[in-house]
This record gives C-alpha cells, sequence and structure tokens, in this order.
C-alpha cells in the first residue's frame, strides 16, 4: 500500500516507510529539496520559497519559519537525523528554481537563482552533496521522491515525467 505525503509551500516532509511517495508540486521560482539517505531508505522533502527569513533589528520571528532556506534546510537535516539517517549519507537533489517573471536576468531579482543559491549555500555548511538537480528556466515543475528506492522524477509543467536520480540503476541526471 503506498501513501503521499505533498510537501506544501513553506513545509517539509520526512518519509520512513516503504511505498511513501513524498511529493512536492507547483515549484515555479521556489526549491524542492529532496534529502536522501539510501541505506536507511529515509527521505525529506521540503517546498522552500524564500533564500532568508527576515533578520536584524526590529524583525519579527516568521510564523512560518520553513518556508525560507536558512531555517528549512537546517531543520529538515535534524528531523531526518533524528528519524534515523546518517548527516554523512544524505544526498541532495533540487527542482524548481524557476525565473517565472520576465524581470531579466541579472537585475536581483530573480528569486529562483537566489533560491537555489540559498539552499546549495545551506548544503555546502552541512556538508551535503548535491547529486543531480533540475533548476532554471521559465517553466513550473513538480517532483516526487519514491520511498524505499530514493528515486526522484520531476515533470515540467505541460511535459513529460523524468528521472532525475535512479538508485538503482546509480545514475543520475543534471538539468539547467
Amino acid at each position: 500500500m503506498s501513501s503521499e505525503l505533498p510537501a506544501r509551500m513553506g513545509e517539509w516532509v520526512i518519509g520512513t516507510e516503504a511505498g511513501t511517495v513524498l511529493t512536492c508540486i507547483g515549484l515555479g521560482s521556489c526549491i524542492g529539496l529532496a534529502l536522501i539517505d539510501r541505506r536507511t531508505k529515509i527521505a525529506g522533502l521540503a517546498h522552500v520559497m524564500l533564500p532568508e527569513a527576515p533578520s536584524g533589528p526590529g524583525a519579527a520571528k516568521p510564523s512560518q519559519p520553513d518556508k525560507f532556506a536558512d531555517h528549512a534546510v537546517p531543520a529538515m537535516i535534524e528531523a531526518l537525523i533524528h528519524a534515523g539517517a546518517m548527516r554523512h549519507r544524505l544526498e541532495a537533489v533540487l527542482v524548481g528554481g524557476a525565473q517565472m517573471f520576465a524581470l531579466g536576468r541579472g537585475s536581483g531579482q530573480d528569486i529562483g537563482a537566489r533560491n537555489e543559491a540559498a539552499v546549495r549555500a545551506q548544503l555546502d555548511r552541512a556538508r551535503i552533496p548535491v547529486r543531480a538537480a533540475a533548476t532554471g528556466g521559465g517553466k513550473g515543475r513538480s517532483m516526487r521522491v519514491v520511498i524505499p528506492a530514493g528515486e526522484v522524477v520531476y515533470k515540467e509543467a505541460a511535459g513529460r515525467p523524468i528521472t532525475l536520480l535512479d538508485p538503482s540503476a546509480d545514475t543520475l541526471r543534471m538539468a539547467a
């Protein structure tokens, strides 16, 4: 029997049971971050909306901290470890980060690229390698992580499903 756990905007989910499928739909400029420990067959999926939470004098604590890369990535890592994953075995897969609005590349307004850079920076700090990615461009995407295999499949809007990470074949794709 399979069950689906959706990671909605600003949320992350953890799956530990065989037959569980983690899903993330509607990834435009947001980043879908899958973290997988293939040996323990534990995975997490975050739907990261923004690079970092407001900080500094007068900044209020965010009501939904997991929508920010600087909160969501470390929190999901710790939850995976608590569930039995080993930090040194975690592998990352990124999907999304599109530029959905014509603001001009290099304008500093490309939130998709900023989200991807922020997630990658958090992964670098945690020393977690990115095994595969399908980021950038101008189309929205959805993604699925299948447990226990750790297979990651994404689909662009009006496109066909593409296997981004297939651990059974030990293959991966890097898509732009």
